[in-house]
């Protein structure tokens, strides 16, 4: 058996490219595999992994088998690809990535361009959830919208755009009117699409692509909710969503970003039902719902209100995800001595993820993420120095875990925050003691 996590690497030298060409391609010489599927596709810049995590136990808790394609992973590769609640096992990803190789060999020996990872990975996803008869199939949106390879989807059940906000502008545009086009390029005609987003030029933007594909828009930015019974580990949210009440709805994920997302699978499940596309019983799908975590958001991995620290990961990598963090840490931990360790890709936004983390707490620990585009620790403290803020010390990624250790038995809360892929290895660290 192929090493398959080895064999699909090597397509990183291809880097991203946006387009749809070379899926057409791969997927046809796979006999279109994503034809038939029955798919919720979700999009936007922050918060569309935790609506894609709320759907999947959800719809899974009502009986139906449900596979998953998200990006990036935390800890481990076959996270990327779930089907009926479980990753994809190591045989089965050896087995589809050796399919979908035999493709891409074909089409290359042809002379179309050879796909890129995500593109081959997306082709695996999309191969596995038709053979292993997936009832429905959620796609995440890997970048931006249009140009992405999970939107070779032509007919979804539904769309979904959950927040556009400032990220990966050297792809998308500088603003955010331009980056909403360029996610709304998920929209297809006639199928409906949720929008949950509240910045107006992006909404205007949304709008009008939704009008022009003679797609119904559900609107759901000015939909109200409240929340009761919050801690740091869950919070009960209550709605009401097209004449249909959803109360008390007990959630697993905390901050109030996280009951906006609650508020997006809610509404894509609503409407879906109310179109007889699924069938929903209530105590089943608040069970899901419940069950549902989203690796590395306001994650606590050790410790509790109880036993101190309490120790925190969440994968904040730019200014709106930052800001979620700042008012997240600020309700709950008030008052409390913080450590925050943070560590940053170089191509992100710098300074205004930093100008929220140094309002959580100016004890710091910098660090670095164990990746080619990572901010140096050296860079990333003359950051903090230019704000009157020196860091407690200064490691390198593989470090940063004993030096927080070190000294973490004088604060009541850890946060490791500023990169999904600092805080996989911080994860996979303190998880195996």
């Amino acid at each position: 058996m192929i090493n398959a996590v080895e064999k699909l690497h090597e397509f990183d030298k291809f880097g991203s490219r946006l387009g749809m060409e070379r899926m057409n391609v791969v997927l046809e010489k796979l006999g279109n595999p994503h034809e038939n599927l029955r798919v919720i596709h979700v999009a936007g810049t922050n918060g569309k992994g935790s609506v894609c995590k709320y759907l999947e136990e959800g719809l899974a808790a009502c009986g139906y088998k449900v596979g998953l394609y998200t990006s990036p992973y935390i800890e481990r590769f076959n996270e990327r690809i779930r089907l009926g609640g479980h990753d994809i096992s190591d045989e089965d990803l050896g087995i589809y990535t050796e399919k979908v190789l035999e493709a891409v060999d074909e089409m290359i020996s042809e002379g179309h361009d050879s796909p890129t990872e995500f593109e081959v990975v997306t082709a695996i996803a999309l191969l596995y959830f038709k053979e292993k008869q997936a009832d429905i199939t959620i796609l995440e949106v890997g970048l931006g919208g249009s140009g992405d390879s999970t939107n070779v989807i032509r007919r979804p059940l539904i769309c979904a755009i959950t927040s556009i906000s400032y990220d990966h502008m050297d792809r998308l545009g500088n603003t955010l009117g331009e980056i909403a086009a360029d996610k709304a390029g998920i929209i297809k005609s006639g199928v409906p699409v949720v929008s949950n987003v509240d910045e107006p030029e992006a909404a205007r933007v949304i709008a009008a692509a939704a009008y022009q594909k003679g797609s119904r828009l559900y609107d759901i930015s000015k939909l109200k909710f409240s929340i009761t019974e919050e801690s740091p580990v869950s919070q009960k949210v209550s709605m009401e969503l097209y004449e249909t009440d959803y109360s008390d709805v007990e959630i697993s994920m905390t901050g109030i970003h996280q009951a906006e997302n609650l508020k997006t699978a809610l509404a894509v499940i609503e409407i879906l039902r109310k179109k007889r596309e699924i069938k929903v019983e209530r105590s089943r799908l608040y069970e899901g719902l419940k069950r549902a975590v989203q690796p590395g958001r306001f994650e606590v991995i050790s410790g509790s209100e109880d036993e101190l620290p309490m120790v925190v990961i969440d994968g904040a990598h730019n200014e709106a995800g930052a800001d979620a963090l700042r008012q997240t840490a600020e309700k709950f931990f008030h008052g409390r001595r913080i450590l925050l360790v943070t560590g940053m890709l170089a191509d992100k936004q710098v300074d205004e993820i930093i100008e929220h983390f140094v309002r959580i707490t100016e004890d710091i620990i910098a660090t670095e993420p164990d990746n080619p585009r990572k901010l140096s620790c050296g860079e990333l403290e003359a950051k903090l120095k230019a704000r009157g803020i020196s860091p407690l010390k200064s490691v390198e990624s593989a470090e940063c875990v004993d030096a927080a250790r070190s000294i973490w038995d004088g604060y009541e809360v850890v946060i490791f925050a500023g990169s999904l892929y600092l805080i996989g290895d911080v994860r996979r660290v303190i998880k195996n003691g």
